[in-house]
């Protein structure tokens, strides 16, 4: 089928296998502010508005994002992405009755993604009467999804090759950044009005990836630059740990920080990014993450060291494309 997707695809929720239930609950509860729900010993979820999921939690040894689901507007576009999945020749899969209902959808289907993580299509979230019980006065979803996810890749053109196959994503802009010595280019991918909802970084000339995990970071936009202050402060007085203190980005304006979550990766809390207007908007490269802040906290030589250490430990370890949907990848505009 042809037709581009562009504009009905929206980042709807995540799926995270932890062993740290119990730290998990007080950070997305407690310090972060959302809505929170056991389901079982083995599922928990967070919510965000009137939909029943919008982070899953399972148990698992991972401690890591192990697959995104994207909210597609209607079968059409649903029908347009299975298509060239299997077009490609990559298997997809619909997921049991009991995964769509944990996720809070009526049916879903899943296929490969980059660096492991599965990438899951539903058309219909279920919404929950339950009123929400959360610290946060609210949060921004809607037609812009609810925020957007970062990655950083020892194959950056292949894996924004993988985004622009399936999705239709736009280069919103790119930013170049030098940080302990590193130097990195971050590539900002859109399928909606969002500014990005996938952000690919890269270390610029070296084929490594000095991240852990399969996600540099998740981010959440707050309703109100209130909630940003008071979920800063929440975090530091529960004792986790802040990775950037308060500071605003280059590109997307938005004011935000990043705490880190109970299974490594990072948190970050958003407010007021900027909306990208299709008739006007052209790419451009940006120098610095930051017009202000985003300062490190608390990231001595120890830490530099074992980010040195796990680029090295990535040469040998190639990471996980999906060729079939990447092609020969995406090159830099």
């Amino acid at each position: 089928m042809n037709g581009s997707v562009f504009g009905a695809v929206h980042l709807g929720y995540v799926v995270i296998e932890t062993n740290r239930f119990a730290d998990w609950r007080r950070f997305g509860t407690d310090a972060i502010g959302m809505h929170h729900d056991d389901l079982d010993t083995g599922l928990m979820r967070f919510r965000l508005d009137d939909q029943e999921c919008r982070f899953l939690l399972r148990r698992g040894p991972a401690e890591d994002v192990v697959a995104t689901g994207w909210h597609l507007d209607d079968h059409t576009t649903f029908e347009r992405i299975e298509a060239r999945v299997r077009a490609h020749g990559v298997p997809v899969v619909e997921g049991t009755a009991e995964e769509a209902k944990a996720r809070g959808v009526e049916r879903l289907l899943r296929f490969p993604g980059p660096k492991g993580i599965t990438q899951e299509i539903y058309t219909t979230p279920l919404t929950s009467p339950e009123p929400l019980r959360m610290l946060a006065s609210g949060w921004v979803t809607g037609d812009s999804g609810m925020g957007h996810v970062a990655i950083t890749s020892a194959r950056p053109t292949l894996m924004r090759g993988y985004f622009t196959t399936v999705f239709d994503a736009r280069l919103t802009d790119y930013i170049d950044e030098t940080i302990s010595g590193v130097r990195l280019k971050i590539r900002f991918l859109r399928v909606d009005e969002r500014h990005h909802s996938v952000a690919i970084a890269a270390v610029r000339g070296l084929p490594i990836d000095p991240v852990r995990t399969r996600v540099q970071h998740l981010n959440i936009q707050a309703a109100s630059l209130d909630d940003v202050a008071r979920s800063y402060q929440r975090v530091h007085e529960l004792g986790f740990e802040m990775a950037l203190a308060v500071g605003q980005h280059t590109n997307d304006k938005e004011l935000s920080y990043y705490a880190r979550t109970p299974s490594g990766f990072e948190w970050e809390v958003g407010w007021n990014p900027i909306v990208v207007d299709e008739t006007t908007w052209e790419p451009r490269t940006h120098r610095g993450i930051s017009v202000w802040g985003h300062t490190p906290v608390g990231q001595g030589i120890v830490d530099k060291l074992e980010q040195f250490r796990l680029a090295a430990r990535s040469l040998a370890h190639p990471e996980k494309t999906v060729p079939a949907l990447s092609g020969g990848g995406t090159p830099d505009d």
